[in-house]
């Protein structure tokens, strides 16, 4: 099942990337909404090989996923795997420079099931596609104005 969706943001691609690289704020997010995030390399600067450890409660079960950084192309791509038992999934981002304050980010999440319970997860996931894509754009959205809002500030 894969979702993709673009936004344009009125910011250099230099300051979008930096703004994607603030890991913290993430793990943070992630703890507010109920899961437990604990990064667990030992890299001192974003790079390929972050990694982190995650569990939250998704359709009623505990889900345990490990997160690894892929691929690190400062300032044009970043792409994280993750892995649970019964699923896989790859998240990228992808950043285009349109003019010199105006970036164009493509946000692409796409999960594979490997076991029997994760595929008929998946499948009810499929009966709700519509929804849950327009879920995700918003939220990319959502997160996108807020980055052009951080960037308008900072300057």
């Amino acid at each position: 099942m894969k979702f993709s969706t673009k936004e344009d943001i009125e910011a250099p691609i230099d300051a979008v990337f930096d703004m994607l690289c603030e890991f913290d704020q993430f793990e943070r997010a992630a703890m507010r909404r109920g899961a437990e995030v604990q990064r667990v390399d030992q890299l001192t600067a974003p790079a390929t090989g972050m990694q982190w450890e995650a569990a939250f409660d998704m359709r009623g079960k505990r889900r345990e996923i490990q997160i690894d950084m892929d691929c690190f192309e400062r300032p044009t791509e970043m792409r994280l795997a993750t892995t649970s038992p019964g699923l896989a999934g790859d998240m990228a981002f992808e950043l285009m420079a349109l003019s010199r304050n105006r970036t164009r980010i493509i946000v692409t999440l796409e999960i594979k099931p490997s076991n029997l319970s994760a595929r008929l997860l998946v499948q009810s996931l499929k009966l709700a596609k519509t929804s849950l894509t327009n879920k995700y754009k918003l939220r990319v959205n959502e997160y996108a104005k807020g980055m052009e809002e951080r960037y308008k500030r900072a300057r």
